[in-house]
């Protein structure tokens, strides 16, 4: 797919979307690489135009540089930004109690804290990110291996060939320690996601080195 067609393939998807305001995002493409720039008018619409970018088959890389403007009486203070996050987080089930502490300053929220496993690691942020006021997210939230598994390698492997997204045989999964690396080729770029979902998923996991890479 050429610059051209993957260009407006992006902006008929974005345009799409009830939840994106597609006139404020400008998409440039080169060599497949995309870059999104503009303003919207949330940090959840933000990541949606940005999520919806990566599905897109061609899409070898983003550069993702949207800003978020909230209008003057829609700001949130600092304050009732971290409160509300702390509120969202203790409601979440996934999240383990008292793990997660929040940090808000100018709008960008910083998330810290140590959990057993990934999915409570993105869990407290997917509660936060759709908060009103929210400009930003550092997620500093640590995974904590609490289980060794020998086999974590065969696992990882197993689950990728499970998965109907896409073939899992020009992967390669390599563990050292709680570390696991990923190399290989893939057919698109959001299968890098996948592929990561599955290492994660692997109790013991503490750290994903992703070096795939979209042939």
């Amino acid at each position: 797919m050429n610059d051209k067609v993957l260009r407006q393939s992006i902006i008929d998807a974005l345009d799409f979307d009830p939840s994106i305001d597609a006139a404020r995002i400008g998409v440039a493409v080169d060599n497949g690489i995309v870059t999104l720039s503009g303003h919207v008018g949330s940090y959840a619409e933000k990541i949606a135009a940005e999520t919806l970018a990566r599905r897109i088959k061609g899409v070898r890389a983003i550069a993702e540089e949207i800003e978020v403007r909230y209008p003057d009486h829609k700001k949130t203070a600092d304050d009732q930004i971290a409160s509300r996050a702390v509120s969202v987080i203790s409601w979440d089930a996934m999240v383990p109690e008292g793990v997660v502490k929040v940090k808000v300053e100018k709008g960008w929220v910083t998330l810290a804290g140590t959990v057993d496993w990934q999915f409570q690691r993105e869990a407290a942020y997917r509660a936060v990110r759709k908060l009103s006021g929210v400009l930003g997210i550092t997620n500093s939230i640590e995974v904590k291996a609490r289980v060794q598994i020998p086999d974590v390698q065969a696992k990882i492997l197993a689950a990728l060939k499970r998965d109907a997204e896409f073939e899992a045989d020009g992967i390669k999964v390599n563990v050292i320690g709680d570390k696991v690396i990923l190399d290989g080729k893939i057919k698109a770029w959001h299968e890098r996601q996948v592929a990561e979902r599955a290492a994660w998923s692997a109790a013991g996991v503490r750290s994903v080195e992703d070096n795939l890479h979209v042939a």
